[in-house]
């Protein structure tokens, strides 16, 4: 096992209105076109193109939801970038697990 993977995720989620989630997550699920893809540190390098359902995150064991409904993700070993349309009213926080 390499000894060189990063602990966590830098995660950032961008809507077309504003930054919603800039933190350091432990792993993030998002919904791709063909099922969930679990992401954790050290993840290999991904493009992903996003279809309705939940992202979910997780830090220092608490668990954060947001409903998405299309848009794009990059993976790269240590950060996630999101880029989404959201379901629900933008303005919400994202709901707690």
């Amino acid at each position: 096992m390499n000894q060189n993977l990063p602990s966590s995720l830098s995660l950032k989620v961008i809507t077309p209105h504003k930054l919603l989630v800039d933190a350091d997550v432990d792993e993030v699920t998002l919904p791709g076109l063909e099922g969930c893809l679990g992401i954790l540190p050290g993840h290999r390098s991904l493009f992903a193109a996003l279809g309705r359902g939940t992202l979910t995150y997780r830090m220092a064991k608490r668990e954060k939801k947001l409903f998405v409904h299309g848009g794009y993700a990059e993976v790269q070993p240590d950060k996630v970038l999101v880029f989404a349309e959201l379901s629900q009213d933008e303005e919400n926080e994202p709901t707690p697990g």
